[in-house]
């Protein structure tokens, strides 16, 4: 089968013949149909730092997709061939003190697709059995492929009570428009959502962000508060992993706010913990999803007319694979889909 395999240690993917996978004892073989891009993907094709030190080539990529079911291994029970599917990306063990408590998200011994093990990024890929969501009707391929970082911004959105509260958002990358529009499904009573990238704003705003703040523009949080006649935030939802947007949403929230904090911020990010301490905050940091809340969470709200049509911006074959990542590259984006 065809693959996009991280071959070498060094920035590229490259496209290879590659063996079919293995369908174990409890595995499912799923024709993958559409996978998405992930930032994750990216940080592996430019081999930086974090890939460097965290994977290890050769492995096939790729953990966001949607596909049919066309063989089912032994000990397979619920899921039948023919069935339209999607997966969740973590494997656990099932049997640390975390996975037995219902905490399988920050299992000890977890295992990545597309990571640590054979992806999605091919014709086929195999998944054990208890990863995989079947589908309902009513969710289209485009929003199927992408449940995974739905899930990511559904885990932190919904990290606090969101109804009638003021919530800001830094950072407007897939996960951070997604999260707007969480947040406005879930009737938040404003939503300021900030970036340096006009064409993300601009996708945030199409989510249900009431207002944007662009600071290459020199737009400021402050100003954004002025015009709505706020005094601080009551949720914040950290995507950016920048120590800048980080120490910002710390000065603009209302006193016992609550900060979930998904973006990966530098080891030498510098925090002023005074205004933390005396301003009561709460921060919490947020890893995947819940296992299976988050996926039960994500379904209900797609069933209930969630739209992610806007954050889907590009569409390549896989044999131009190339043109997927070169725009990811660029920023000027936001999901990138991959079809066979």
């Amino acid at each position: 089968m065809k693959a996009l395999v991280k071959k070498y240690r060094e920035p590229g993917i490259w496209m290879e013949e590659m063996p079919m996978p293995q369908v174990g004892l409890n595995d499912v073989l799923i024709k993958v149909k559409k996978a998405a891009i992930c930032g994750t993907d990216l940080h592996m094709y430019k081999w930086d730092q974090w890939s460097q030190t965290h994977v290890n080539p050769p492995f096939i990529q790729g953990h966001e997709f949607v596909g049919t079911v066309v063989e089912v291994g032994p000990g397979v029970r619920n899921i039948k061939v023919g069935e339209r599917v999607t997966a969740e990306g973590h494997i656990i063990c099932g049997h640390c003190r975390n996975c037995r408590r219902g905490y399988g998200h920050v299992c000890e011994n977890t295992l990545s697709v597309g990571i640590t093990r054979d992806g999605a990024f091919a014709e086929y890929v195999s998944i054990p059995e208890s990863n995989i969501v079947k589908l309902k009707d009513a969710i289209p391929d485009d929003f199927a492929a992408i449940m995974d970082p739905f899930g990511n911004a559904t885990h932190t959105a919904l990290a606090f009570p969101l109804l009638g509260e003021d919530v800001l958002i830094t950072g407007a990358g897939l996960i951070g428009t997604m999260a707007a529009g969480i947040c406005r499904f879930a009737g938040a009573k404003n939503i300021v959502v900030t970036d340096l990238n006009p064409l993300r704003l601009d996708i945030a705003r199409k989510m249900g962000a009431t207002l944007t703040v662009d600071g290459s523009k020199g737009e400021t949080v402050q100003g954004a508060m002025a015009q709505l006649g706020i005094r601080g935030f009551d949720v914040g939802l950290e995507m950016s992993g920048a120590p800048s947007a980080f120490n910002d949403m710390i000065q603009h929230m209302y006193r016992g706010g609550n900060i979930a904090q998904l973006g990966i911020l530098p080891s030498d990010t510098m925090v002023n913990w005074s205004d933390v301490i005396f301003n009561a905050l709460t921060i919490k940091g947020i890893t995947g999803r819940r296992m299976w809340e988050t996926w039960y969470q994500m379904e209900q709200m797609l069933l209930g007319g969630l739209d992610l049509s806007p954050v889907i911006t590009h569409r390549f074959h896989f044999d131009d694979f190339q043109k997927g990542f070169d725009v990811m590259v660029s920023g000027q984006c936001g999901k990138v889909l991959l079809e066979w």
